[in-house]
């Protein structure tokens, strides 16, 4: 499906690809994983032909079908449901020719239209739209009244419905949560083409890929099978390279020290020759360096506090004058681990910020413990972020008792070194900056963590860095995560957003899993009927 030889690009003072090639089979679903900032959205852009290599070329087989996700869609009058539909183009324009086809024709068009299942195109269409979030109401509402992250939610439901011969996804999880996020592992098993996904997700790469393309040093390299495949693969072929370089290392050492004894010597010359002949064709193996992770510094709460830290009793909270969550009665202690499960705007963020203390109650009663501090993160901080200021600046604000030194040197903690320091926001990474933001609202040693999607801009590694330290912290924890692998590791109870309250949810992750399918197959239920009764009125027309 998709062959890249001898691929070059150089750009903004650095190489991303240097002689890189691979070959992506067709039907083959590929996970595209590497460090943040190494080049795999440039890769896509490389593909769509939005960039031009320096060197090498990308071949994709002719007519072939590519699509990307990787802007909204835009805020028009037309309908949610016909949006999806026409993004199969050959669909739509039959439908066209259709109005305006002489008698003799329409026989045949009908016939390619069966040919491509079009009958059943709104209901395929629901399925998607349901998966993703939208309900039944939504499909005939315009797209101008969706947000910018629904309208994204449209552009993947898009891209799901034409079924391009090659589908490029980048971060798709990002702009989903944890139910469209499953939805999503399930739904792209089952895509019939070729797709690539650039992913930091370890359950979708687990889960819904055949093989992981790794790129690093400007090098593409393919390892069948999920990402613990990969890891265990790559793994062993570093150790194997390893212990090569290292006999290497010994057998250049022992020819060397033959030359260098009797290079001289006449009676041993043609022998010296001859290994540094030999020395001469040995290709050097490089050395195998790993970048280093920076862990993230979470300390813990100095004096524990008495239970409860907070208890709600028959409590409603919301904006305004309308409650978005009632009947709430729960109790969290100091090490109680909370994963909060839910549909976007089914509440998690409203309740997060009722828990930081930042949301009074409309009604009911909540008992605070009255020393707890509280540790908040949420993606609106990042976005919140004067794009001016420097990490340095930060930090002064925040802590302006402390000395230049220590400024520097806890940064340093944080994963940023001497030359982002002084960086501007605007031209740190996303992943710099959820670093910085993340270890700032634990620098008080909370009481509680609340962490609202802290994984969205860090990649592999980082996150399992995350994992560690939240492992590792002694105090309570709120985790709002599309996640499922964090979610997984940290949480030990889970709590459900779901029709204006907040309750326990009974059962593990894979209890949810099957929880979130099948509601949104009973979700497209009414698209499908929909769709029989409008092939059952075309039949009796």
């Amino acid at each position: 499906m998709l062959q890249i030889d001898g691929l070059v690009f150089n750009a903004w003072g650095r190489r991303f690809f240097d002689h890189a090639s691979v070959l992506v089979p067709a039907s083959a679903k590929v996970g595209l994983v590497g460090r943040n900032g190494v080049g795999k959205s440039t890769l896509f852009k490389l593909i769509l032909g939005e960039l031009q290599p320096d060197g090498g070329e990308i071949v994709l087989p002719r007519l072939a079908r590519v699509a990307s996700v990787d802007q909204e869609h835009p805020a028009t009058l037309v309908s949610l449901l016909d949006t999806i539909l026409a993004a199969d183009e050959k669909r739509d324009a039959l439908h066209v020719e259709l109005e305006t086809a002489e008698p003799e024709h329409i026989a045949e068009i009908y016939a390619q239209l069966a040919a491509i299942d079009a009958d059943r195109a709104p209901a395929r269409a629901g399925e998607i739209l349901a998966g993703l979030g939208f309900s039944t109401a939504d499909l005939s509402r315009p797209m101008k009244e969706f947000s910018g992250g629904w309208r994204m939610r449209v552009a993947l439901a898009a891209a799901l419905f034409a079924e391009p011969d090659l589908l490029l996804l980048d971060e798709p999880t990002n702009y989903l949560d944890l139910e469209g996020a499953l939805w999503l592992e399930a739904r792209l098993k089952k895509y019939p083409n070729a797709a690539i996904i650039i992913s930091h997700d370890r359950e979708l790469l687990n889960n819904s890929v055949d093989s992981i393309l790794h790129l690093q040093g400007g090098k593409l390299e393919l390892y069948a099978g999920g990402y613990d495949d990969f890891e265990r693969l790559r793994g062993e072929k570093m150790r194997l390279l390893g212990a090569f370089r290292a006999k290497q290392e010994a057998e250049r050492a022992h020819l060397q020290s033959f030359v260098d004894r009797f290079r001289a010597k006449a009676s041993k010359a043609a022998q010296a020759q001859s290994r540094m002949k030999r020395l001469a064709k040995m290709e050097p193996v490089a050395a195998t360096i790993e970048e280093r992770v920076a862990p993230f510094t979470l300390p813990s709460p100095t004096r524990p506090l008495a239970p409860p830290l907070i208890r709600l009793e028959a409590a409603s909270v919301g904006y305004g004058a309308e409650p978005v969550l009632t009947r709430l009665n729960l109790r969290l202690d100091i090490d109680d681990r909370i994963g909060l499960l839910g549909v976007n705007g089914a509440g998690k963020s409203t309740f997060a910020k009722m828990a930081a203390g930042a949301l009074e109650l409309h009604s009911g009663h909540i008992q605070r413990e009255r020393r707890i501090k509280v540790g908040w993160f949420h993606q609106h901080q990042i976005e919140a972020l004067n794009p001016s200021d420097t990490p340095l600046d930060i930090i002064r604000l925040e802590r302006p008792d402390d000395s230049e030194t220590q400024h520097r040197s806890r940064l340093a903690q944080f994963g940023l070194g001497f030359d982002k320091q002084s960086t501007t926001v605007e031209n740190l990474s996303g992943g710099e900056r959820a670093r910085l933001l993340l270890n700032l609202v634990a620098m008080t040693a909370p009481h509680l963590l609340i962490l609202d999607e802290p994984t969205n801009h860090l990649d592999i590694d980082s996150r399992r860095a995350l994992l560690d330290a939240l492992n590792d912290y002694q105090g309570a924890v709120i985790l709002i995560t599309h996640d499922r692998s964090l979610m997984e590791l940290v949480a030990d109870r889970l709590w459900l957003a779901a029709d204006g309250t907040v309750v326990p949810f009974d059962g593990d992750m894979d209890d949810y899993a099957r929880f979130v399918l099948d509601r949104a197959k009973a979700g497209s239920a009414p698209s499908q009927a929909r769709a029989a009764k409008a092939k059952r009125n075309k039949k009796a027309a």
